[in-house]
Formats: structure tokens, sequence, C-alpha cells
């Protein structure tokens, strides 16, 4: 025992496994910030052509100042899992250390495999979606990383780099002697040379700490690190521990609505002002309540609102018009019977927030809707089956996929909805793991429309989605045409080609769809809007416009040309009253949150962006926003827009949470 203790309290041996934590700490930061300039390599093609070199050098610079804390993190955790060995046996810290190690270099070449495809699905390093994981088919997400993202494949290679990288780190750590402190002729300035070593060791440690600094005055973090003016070197100023932490940083303030607490009268003064009522009431929902002005006498037979997955907005401009993949939905915009409304935003980057917007009729506002229990208590009285079913219309969901999705075969009826159908409804049907490909779907709604009741359907289909699987030879999808549109550069891109061919596909089937409704049903209106965009462009660096915006298309009996104006703008929250005042006689009263488009309203918001018919932005602070309208005239009111985002979030978030009654919550 005495011998053991001896061991222990040994400047040298315990020197020697602070020796082996500092090559520890270089070897993963040289690693990490060699994996950042392989990655700024690999995606070249996403860089903007502003970027200059001095961009690149900064993103690197402020990438190794963000990867010294995020590598002095893994190094002090392998530094405590040696002190445990080195307790056990003097000589057990190092390996433990080593073996420490190895797990880091294996794990960060594992989330360096993982994020290229990342990046290319979501223009982003690992962000907040990756949570969705826990809340949504992981069965479906896992055939989709085989199927899509040849998960084995990235494994493999995975296994491979990892093991030659960790046979480089162990020869780095056995490689030369260990310097020790120099004894001295005499104790006391051995004592004394030593505590200048741990005083500079604690001003290292600082220094990694902080990033390069000293004190907070300097620090770093994820929050601040954007700097350049390109985003893919900003996401690469993030290393992916980094990026891992945002995540959960991000996704927390979802669960917990970290920032959005306000106090009732707060709440009451923004219903007003947005409301333009003064109403002195503690019932929100007076300030929702709305009174069609009533464009028709009576409504329509059947309404049908198409929510399309991942149909942005981009492909309908005229720019693109050689890609031939929107014909169909172009030619329904084309009728006399439709309007078109190009200056949309979806409720949020995920289609689970976009139906979420359409459902309830509330913004996006740090509240996960289908795991809120007050959610299922009551529906809102904005929901839009709610409405629908005033009006008399029996109201039906159908989904192409699974009714266990995100819960949302329990949500829809809890929010109205009288009936819900989802792929077990529908026979045998060919599709992916998300779901069946479009055609069965349509099939199924015209099938079950053949009534004499007044019905309401909600369509959202998932065929535009990875892994793309369906037989694009067979559906007739001409990929040479579309090949000869492409920039040079990417005409053998077989697969932006395979995700272009899909998104014919589902503008081909929603096409033929509202062709065989009208025939069968002519008494109809269609809404079609897309559930996101920001999945597929042709534009490595797509404008913002061209990246966030999707569509809305209204069409079908007593629809024209003026039914949506000009100087209009919004999201998936304004859906519902649009529709109530296309539809409903007047007088009718009907509650939303979203004004009504056919009224002009000239702003849309979703979770981090708003949208007018000129400009978009980014809520709160962020790059200036980007004119999609070359015939604008002024600029954006950012004080007005920034006050209606928050009243608008504000008020989503206290009526999903608490209910309509304005007074004192606690807890």
């Amino acid at each position: 025992m005495a011998n053991y203790w001896r061991q222990v309290l040994n400047w040298d041996n315990f020197y020697e496994l602070l020796w082996q934590a500092g090559k520890l700490f270089l070897f993963l930061l040289f690693l990490v910030c060699g994996y950042r300039i392989l990655f700024i390599g690999l995606m070249y093609t996403y860089l903007g052509l502003a970027t200059e070199g001095v961009d690149i050098v900064t993103a690197l610079f402020y990438g190794l100042r963000l990867s010294m804390k995020s590598m002095g993190l893994l190094t002090a955790i392998g530094f405590l899992v040696g002190c445990i060995g080195y307790l056990y046996r003097p000589y057990k810290g190092t390996q433990f250390l080593q073996i420490t190690g190895c797990i880091w270099i294996v794990l960060l070449t594992l989330l360096f495999f993982a994020r290229i495809p990342y990046y290319e699905q979501f223009h982003s390093g690992f962000n907040q979606l990756i949570f969705n994981t826990f809340k949504d088919d992981t069965y479906a997400l896992f055939i989709s990383l085989i199927e899509e993202f040849q998960l084995p494949v990235r494994l493999l290679g995975v296994g491979i780099a990892g093991f030659f990288i960790c046979r480089i780190f162990l020869w780095w750590q056995n490689w030369g002697h260990v310097w020790r402190l120099p004894r001295m002729s005499k104790v006391n300035y051995t004592i004394c040379l030593r505590v200048v070593f741990i005083c500079l060791l604690y001003q290292a440690i600082l220094w990694i700490r902080f990033g390069g600094s000293l004190s907070y005055v300097g620090d770093i973090d994820w929050e601040n690190a954007g700097v350049t003016k390109d985003q893919l070197l900003n996401e690469a100023i993030l290393d992916d521990v980094q990026a891992l932490y945002r995540s959960y940083e991000m996704d927390s303030r979802l669960e917990n609505s970290t920032g959005l607490a306000f106090e009732p009268e707060q709440i009451q003064h923004y219903a007003e002002a947005l409301s333009g009522k003064k109403l002195n009431s503690n019932n929100l929902d007076d300030y929702l309540k709305h009174h069609a002005v009533g464009l028709r006498e009576k409504p329509p037979q059947h309404v049908f609102l198409i929510v399309s997955e991942s149909y942005a907005n981009w492909p309908l401009l005229s720019k693109y018009e050689n890609l031939h993949i929107t014909d169909g939905v172009k030619e329904i915009i084309n009728r006399s019977d439709s309007d078109y409304l190009g200056s949309m935003l979806p409720n949020g980057m995920s289609t689970i927030s976009g139906v979420m917007g359409i459902l309830t009729g509330f913004a996006d506002a740090n509240l996960y809707l289908t795991h809120l229990p007050e959610a299922y208590r009551e529906a809102y009285p904005t929901a839009i089956a709610v409405n629908m079913k005033k009006l008399g219309y029996e109201t039906c969901f159908w989904y192409a996929g699974p009714n266990s999705w995100e819960r949302i075969h329990d949500f829809a009826l809890a929010q109205g909805f009288d009936k819900f159908y989802g792929r077990g409804d529908y026979g045998e049907t060919e599709g992916n793991v998300w779901g069946c490909d479009d055609e069965y779907l349509y099939n199924a709604v015209l099938d079950g429309s053949k009534n004499d009741k007044m019905s309401f359907n909600l369509v959202l289909n998932v065929s535009n989605h990875s892994p793309f699987t369906v037989d694009l030879e067979k559906a007739g999808f001409d990929k040479e045409l579309v090949r000869n549109a492409l920039p040079e550069e990417m005409k053998n891109d077989e697969d932006l080609l395979k995700k272009l061919g899909h998104f014919w596909y589902a503008d081909k089937q929603l096409a033929h769809f509202v062709s065989k409704a009208r025939e069968i049903y002519p008494d109809s209106i269609f809404i079609i809007v897309g559930d996101h965009a920001d999945r597929l462009n042709i534009d490595k660096t797509p404008n913002r416009y061209e990246r966030y915006a999707i569509p809305l298309i209204v069409s079908g009996v007593g629809i024209d040309k003026n039914s949506l104006p000009e100087r209009a703008a919004g999201s998936h929250i304004n859906i519902t009253a649009t529709l109530m005042e296309l539809i409903a006689p007047k007088g009718f009263e009907y509650y939303a949150l979203g004004e009504s488009l056919t009224r002009g309203n000239v702003m849309g918001i979703n979770y981090g962006f708003w949208i007018t018919p000129d400009d978009i932005g980014i809520t709160e602070i962020g790059p200036q926003p980007y004119r999609f309208n070359v015939n604008a005239q002024g600029e954006p009111d950012m004080k007005k827009i920034n006050e209606n985002v928050e009243m608008i979030r504000s008020i989503s978030w206290w009526r999903s949470k608490y209910g309509n009654q304005l007074v004192e919550k606690k807890g």
C-alpha cells in the first residue's frame, strides 16, 4: 500500500499523464481542423460567388478558436478517465487516456462522414432537426439512411479511416520522450518551479476555454461565430461537436419555450394591436374572431387542400421553365378559374412544422404541438377542421404514410377532423418507407369522396421525399429533356436528375388528380401549397427567396385571377382565414390568427424568416433582406416587421400552451 501511494503521489508519474493529455489535445485539434479544411474542399460548389480567399482564412481562424473549446472539453474528459486509471494503477493512466482518445477519433470521423450528406440535404451543419429522430418514425429514417445515403458504405469508410487515424494517434502518443520540468538544486526552488508551471497551465486552460481569450470578453461560441458572408463557411466554422451542442441548445429552447414567457397584459396588448380591436377582454379568442365578407352565396360541395411534400416555388419561376418539371401545376395556374401567389413561407423547415401551422393556425413558437398535452384536451378554435365543420363539411385527413408518424392520426382527430386515413387504408400500394406513391393516395381520395356529403379533404403526399424510389421511367419521366436544360457541370449528376424526376412525378400526379376531381366533382375548390422548401435547388448557393419560398395556388368554382391580390404575402397560418373568405357566406363567424390573403395581407412569417411582396429576410438580427421583386419601391419597415413577428409568435405560444384566458399563469 505504501508503495502504491508513493507511485500515485510521484510528480513525474502524474506529469506524464498531463503530457499525454496535452498531446491528445493537439492531435484532436489538428484532426478537426483538417476535417474542416476537407469539408470546405469537398463542398466548394456551395461557396458563394462573392466568397474570397480572405473569407476562407477567416473561417479557418475562427474555426480553430472554436475547436480549441471543443477539443479542450474532449481532452478534459479523456484526462479524467486517465485519472481513474491512474488511481487504479499509475501506469494505467496513459492507457485509459489513449483508449478514450481513440473513441473520440472514431466519433469525430463518424460525424464528419455524416456532415456532408446532412449539409447537402439541409444546407446546414447539424441542427435541431436531428432531435426529430427520437420523435419521428425511426425505422423509416433508418431505411432512408441505408437506401438514400448508403449508410453501410459510409460506416465502412468510417471504420477504415478511424483505424488508420487511431494508429497514427497511438504512434504520436508514444513518440519522443516526456519533457519534464528540470530538478533544481534545492527543494524550495523545485516547488516554486512547479507552482509557476501550475499557474501557466491554469492560464492555458483559460485560453482554451474561451477560444483564444483569457476571459468572457473575447469568448467565442456557436452563436457569434458566423462572421463571414458565406453560409457554407459559417457552418464550417462550427466543428461537429459545436454543431451538436447547437442542436441540443436549440432543441432545449423548443422544449422549454425559452424566451417566450409573457405577462397576460402584454399578450392582450399584442392581440389588440394585431386585430385592431379595443375590447378590454380577458378572452384571447375574442381578438381572433372574424366575420367573412361573403364572396359567394353558398360554399362549394368539396374542398381539397393539397399539402405537397417539398414543393418549392423556385421551379415555377420563368428562369427554370426549360426543366419542365412543373408543367402540370403551371397548367392549373394558367386557367381562368385559378390564382397563384409566390410570396409564401412554410411554417417551419420540416413537414410536421408546416402541417401544424395549417392544422392549428398557429405560428411556430418554440412548442412541439404534437407532443403538447394541451393540444389533445380540446381543439383550438383556430383549427382549420373546426372552422370547416362549422360550415357543414365532413373533415377528412388523407396521409400517404403511416398513422403513427409524429402522432399525426391522434393529433388530427384531436384538432377536429372526423376521419383520418393512412397508408394502411389504401390496400396494396407501391412506395417507400415514408408512404405510398402519390398516385395511390390520390386514387383513394377520389374514391373516398364519392358521396353526397360536403367534404373537406386535407391531402398530404410523400413521394417527393428521400429515399426516392418511384419508377420514373415507367411514370414517363423524360430524363434527357431535363438533363439538357441543366448547366453543363450538372448534366451528369444522376442523383440530381433523380430528385428532379421525383419533383416532376409529384407535379404530374397532383395535376392529374385535380383534373380528375374537376370532372367528378365540378362544384369543388382546390388549394395547393408546399409543406416546405429548402431541400432541392439547382443553384448550390440559392438566394433566400429561391431557397425558402413555397407556392400557394387556389383553383376551382368561384375563383378568378383577382382572388389573391398581387400585394399579398403570407405563410401556412394564413390558409384558414383565406379559405374562409373564399368559400364562407357573408357574416360567417370564424377564428384565425393569420389574416386572410384575400384582404391583401402584406406579410408572412415563420420560425425564422419573414416575407413581403417584395423582400424576404431573417427575423430578429440577421443579414439585410433579399429583394426578389425587381419592381419593388421603397424599403421594408423593419421596425414594424419585427413587431409583427413578435406579436404573432407570442400569441401563438400563449394560446396553444395556456388557452384563451389572459390571466396570470403559474408553473
